[in-house]
């Protein structure tokens, strides 16, 4: 007798649990695939319905084509879609859906109604169905459209229920979902209406300025520039940030390949070669790319829930999203200045007009420059160093503390006299001190003596306060929103006059006065993206204020486009009574020290 077979077909309520389990991970994925549904059927409004963060009850109701008796039956096995016919068709995918597994992996993970009608006059069917299995269908009254009610998710699989977050966590993901799709398709009319509320009320949008107005605000909307390019088949639109413009995250970037909201590799290594030059290595720009092409040059059927493409000619639509957005940003800088075309003008830094925002230090003396061929120098004065054939004149230590350009040495100063001699790259302030010379990155150097006086006076419970003239508004992104709203309490306490007003929207009456002048968003925003990035790291048991202090230092110092020279001087002398005066609070060095025997050495003095 031959040994018993160990090779087995799965039941099929079993093999729908499992792609139940690839389809839908949480309520937000069930709020997917029902909207791309809706707008595959040519739907003119969408509205969303969520009770209890999705746990209990999902409802998805469009004004699209609808369904007849027989397809609406059908439309609940696995394997059944009206996207495509044959395997040709896998090539050309010109709809969002196209699997034919998620309503079959709904319904055999929750209790699960669908209502839908295919004509005026016609009657409405309704099928009902529990976990899997149809319950019972009905003739209806309704108008054109499909309305599909999922209750008790995951009632049926205990082991995927339990992994659930909270209503708060997973309601973050269902807004998130709907906003990527009310962004994918601004020519619908959507709404999301949350235990009764409505969160957003989206009337269909002309443009996607329109609803990236609707949705972010006209303020945040200044900050972005168009994007425009294409050719060889392949367009590239949308809208970027400008460089002052960053987070510490990627939270809003948003790329979508043929109308859907994907990710590649590919784009996401353009974005970033893109801003190489305009922004920190940790920042990372608003990005809301459409990316329109051959539906035949790229693969969507890579991923069961169709997060990742992959494209033919990766590196051609790399190059493309690249020049895009270079374009783009070149554009947003051209009044920024050229390079100064003659020897009397002041010298300007050869960079491309999107590159990191500048910093200009006003009472510094003006620079002579010249330019290859070498131009003559204009005549010698009390401004600076002129070399005519011979060496300069040694620099002597200033005499008492009027001297220009020499602050007095603090109590800890790592040396006795310094002064400013200049600013290179646009960055960087380059000082002169009796050993030497120091780079200092002004930037870093502030956040630094920010970081510590604000963390100071939080210990001793004297935050100085400034209210604001008018009371901002500040709408934020669910997730955002959700971080600072666990973290308000540390907020109140540390300066910040700060209230919930709905929804994601909070007011801001009062800032810590080290910050007054920097906006509300700006810095709601650093300090959302800050504690994201920290994670659940615990560290001492002020961990929140650090982060706290740390986002809002970042932020004020991002706001400063210039200096005056008393206040280059005057933070020298405040980092020098820093307590760790040589890194920002992130790590960051803030001076760079070359000493005279050192630079005697490399021109061969020694």
């Amino acid at each position: 007798m031959g040994a018993e077979s160990r090779i087995r077909v799965l039941p099929t309520h079993v093999a729908n649990k499992i792609a139940a389990g690839e389809v839908v991970e949480r309520p937000a994925s069930v709020v997917k695939e029902l909207m791309e549904n809706a707008i595959d059927a040519g739907a003119t409004q969408v509205d969303v319905a969520i009770t209890a963060g999705g746990r209990k009850r999902i409802a998805v109701n469009d004004n699209g084509g609808g369904m007849n008796r027989d397809d609406a039956l059908l439309a609940i096995e696995r394997q059944a879609t009206s996207k495509i016919r044959d395997v040709e068709d896998i090539e050309h995918i010109q709809t969002l859906g196209f699997r034919g597994e998620a309503l079959a992996a709904i319904a055999s993970a929750s209790r699960f109604r669908l209502i839908t009608c295919a004509g005026e006059g016609e009657p409405g069917t309704e099928v009902n169905v529990a976990a899997g299995c149809v319950q019972d269908v009905r003739e209806v009254g309704r108008p054109v459209g499909t309305t599909i009610e999922v209750r008790d998710l995951f009632f049926n699989i205990p082991a995927r229920r339990k992994f659930l977050r909270a209503h708060q966590t997973e309601m973050g993901h269902v807004r998130h979902v709907f906003l990527v799709q009310a962004l994918a398709s601004n020519r619908v009319g959507m709404r999301l209406n949350v235990d009764g509320h409505d969160v957003y009320h989206l009337a269909p949008a002309g443009t996607l300025v329109d609803r990236l107005r609707d949705l972010f605000g006209a303020d945040y909307l200044a900050g972005l520039v168009p994007v425009d390019a294409g050719g060889d088949g392949l367009a590239v639109t949308g809208y970027v940030s400008r460089p002052g413009r960053s987070r510490a995250d990627r939270e809003e970037q948003f790329v979508f390949v043929n109308g859907r909201a994907t990710s590649a590799p590919a784009i996401q290594y353009a974005i970033r070669e893109a801003y190489r030059a305009a922004l920190q290595k940790d920042r990372h720009p608003a990005v809301f790319l459409f990316v329109s092409m051959d539906p035949g040059e790229v693969d969507v059927n890579v991923h069961p829930t169709k997060r990742e493409v992959r494209f033919r000619n990766g590196g051609a639509v790399r190059d493309a999203v690249m020049a895009a957005i270079g374009k783009a940003l070149a554009t947003a800088g051209a009044s920024s200045g050229d390079l100064a075309a003659s020897s009397g003008e002041p010298l300007t830094r050869a960079a491309p007009p999107w590159a990191a925002e500048q910093l200009g230090i006003e009472g510094l003396p003006s620079p002579r420059a010249f330019h290859y061929p070498r131009a003559e120098l204009p005549p010698a004065d009390d401004t600076g160093l002129a070399f005519a054939g011979g060496a300069a004149p040694a620099k002597q230590k200033p005499e008492g503390d009027d001297a220009a350009g020499a602050p007095a040495p603090a109590g800890n100063s790592p040396w006795a006299w310094c002064s400013v001699v200049g600013l290179i790259g646009g960055q960087y302030v380059l000082l002169e001190t009796e050993d030497g010379m120091v780079i200092m990155d002004p930037r870093a150097a502030h956040e630094r003596v920010l970081y510590e006086q604000f963390l100071a006076d939080v210990e001793r419970h004297r935050v100085p306060g400034q209210n604001l003239l008018l009371p901002e508004t500040v709408a934020m992104r669910p997730p955002d929103a959700a971080r600072v709203r666990k973290h308000l309490d540390v907020m109140k306490a540390m300066g910040f006059g700060i209230s919930e007003f709905g929804g994601d929207t909070f007011v801001v009456d009062a800032l810590p006065a080290y910050f007054s002048e920097t906006s509300s968003q700006i810095l709601l925003g650093e300090v959302a993206g800050e504690i994201e990035a920290a994670g659940l790291r615990r560290g001492s048991g002020r961990w929140r204020e650090e982060l706290v202090a740390q986002a809002a230092c970042r932020a004020a110092v991002r706001s400063r486009a210039r200096l005056r020279l008393e206040e280059v001087e005057r933070l020298v002398m405040d980092l020098a009574r820093a307590e760790m005066p040589y890194t920002c609070p992130r790590g960051r060095p803030t001076l760079m020290f070359t000493s005279l025997k050192e630079l005697d050495r490399k021109f061969g003095r020694e």
